[in-house]
């Protein structure tokens, strides 16, 4: 097994695109049973945690990979409810790597109940070093990603 890989973490398909499969549970919905629209955002950065995590990028060392520090925030995200998911849901958390490159990438993420889209979201990440200053997204850590969209 990928040191990177664990079943936990999802697998990234011959697409290019990542799948990461959560449960929906109690805490995650309001008093209807439907799913809070603020826990969407949780299910989306753990696909976006665990894509990075199967690309092999450790969020937690590249503050220190070098001199500069490489920290990703998201910068802008937009989000489109289109039907919700219910306690007990099984969901699908797809992410997939439009742009990186300069001092930003873009993701692209859906998630899904079977065939059903819930929520699709674009989401801009702003690269910056470890004092809050923008910087270019170093060119082998872009191919990483740009490989992985080009498979797509």
């Amino acid at each position: 097994m990928n040191e990177h890989h664990h079943p936990l973490s999802g697998e990234i398909g011959e697409e290019g695109r990542h799948r990461l499969i959560q449960r929906v549970y109690y805490e995650d919905t309001d008093f209807s049973g439907l799913v809070y629209h603020a826990r969407y955002l949780h299910f989306l950065e753990r696909g976006r945690t665990d894509y990075l995590r199967c690309l092999g990028v450790e969020q937690s060392r590249l503050v220190t990979v070098d001199e500069e520090g490489l920290v990703f925030v998201v910068h802008r995200m937009e989000i489109d409810f289109k039907s919700p998911a219910r306690m007990d849901d099984v969901v699908t958390i797809l992410t997939r790597t439009e742009k990186a490159g300069g001092a930003k990438m873009i993701l692209v993420q859906e998630i899904r109940r079977g065939e059903t889209l819930l929520t699709a979201a674009r989401v801009i990440i702003a690269v910056i070093n470890a004092k809050g200053r923008p910087r270019r997204l170093p060119e082998g850590l872009a191919a990483q990603f740009t490989g992985v969209a080009a498979q797509g």
